[in-house]
């Protein structure tokens, strides 16, 4: 009997593979699709990989994937889909890509959910002013006073969500149960969309002004480079705390450096424009500075969601059924 599975391809960095695709999800793949998991490619030029691209119509990319511009398109005559086990597709798709009209998807959706999970954490320690009670105990051994705590606790303190991205719908998601007032500043939502997130829509300078914590999930665009800049930052209230688990492009990081050095506002940083910051930076040193390296998305255990997800994808590619999660060229322009 003649064996119809597609021929499928690996394409990232193989460090990522055991982890992306551990045992049970290589099992899955291989009875979907003809796919070698000791292959995987990072440079579709070596000519030692040609005959396997030259036959392959799924390519499963992922972190450290090449692009897939004109030359390794034309290497690939058979491909047909590009499944991505990562977030953004950008510096894997394109426009010869789109070009040959092929089906791409992304782990995007699945990426979001440690994302929203570390950034719920974030928003109840801030909210209750987690660190400098720690800070606090750990020098005077001894519990807070009702004044030192007057004013941390979640009940009714107003939450700002910039960016009703993937991660930013998951957190208003996550965040629902809590006594939170929650708005939501994205360019294209409109109220009742909002409020459907149960949030209310606010202009970002109003959303940094009247917001305790301020949580922000815009994509990483040109447009949006220094979104937060140096007056924006200064709309924050007084003793308010700043989360960014986005990227750290699109915040000005030495006007963000100013004002937690004199220590108005407080943040919880998992990105930073440059990664890592020089050892010098004060980011690493300041009390009001919870700062961690960019481990918010899927670390350790977490990437098999992203295979799983993947794994989905072929199913549904098999099936004939319309992906769960693709990625379309009109929405680059706005998608991270």
């Amino acid at each position: 009997m003649a064996d119809d599975r597609p021929r499928a391809v690996f394409a990232m960095d193989p460090a990522h593979l055991p982890a992306l695709f551990p045992a049970d999800l290589i099992s899955r793949l291989s009875a979907l699709v003809r796919i070698d998991p000791a292959l995987c490619v990072e440079d579709f030029a070596d000519e030692r990989h040609a005959a396997d691209l030259a036959k392959a119509e799924i390519l499963i990319t992922g972190w450290g994937s090449p692009p897939l511009d004109a030359d390794a398109l034309a290497r690939m005559p058979r491909l047909r889909a590009v499944l991505h086990s990562a977030g953004t597709v950008r510096h894997v798709i394109t426009e010869a890509a789109w070009e040959r009209g092929l089906l791409v998807t992304s782990a995007a959706q699945a990426n979001a959910q440690p994302v929203a999970e570390f950034t719920l954490a974030a928003v109840v320690f801030a909210a209750k002013d987690v660190f400098a009670i720690r800070d606090r105990y750990r020098t005077e051994h001894v519990y807070p006073t009702p004044e030192q705590t007057a004013t941390a606790g979640t009940y009714r303190r107003t939450l700002g969500v910039i960016g009703a991205s993937r991660v930013g719908r998951r957190v208003l998601d996550l965040v629902r149960p809590l006594d939170l007032e929650v708005a939501v500043s994205d360019p294209y939502l409109d109220p009742e969309q909002a409020a459907a997130l149960g949030a209310r829509l606010l202009e970002l300078d109003e959303l940094l002004a009247t917001s305790d914590v301020v949580s922000l999930h815009a994509p990483d665009l040109p447009e949006t480079r220094h979104l937060i800049d140096r007056r924006r930052l200064g709309l924050i209230r007084d003793g308010g705390c700043f989360i960014n688990t986005a990227r750290g492009a699109i915040v000005d990081e030495r006007a963000l450096t100013e004002e937690l050095v004199s220590g108005r506002i407080s943040a919880i940083l998992d990105v930073t424009e440059s990664e890592p910051l020089s050892a010098d930076s004060p980011l690493y040193r300041l009390p009001n500075v919870f700062l961690t390296p960019h481990i918010a998305g899927s670390i350790g255990n977490e990437r098999a969601r992203l295979g799983a997800a993947v794994v989905a994808e072929v199913e549904r590619y098999r099936a004939g059924a319309e992906p769960l999660y693709p990625v379309r060229q009109a929405d680059i322009a706005h998608v991270a």
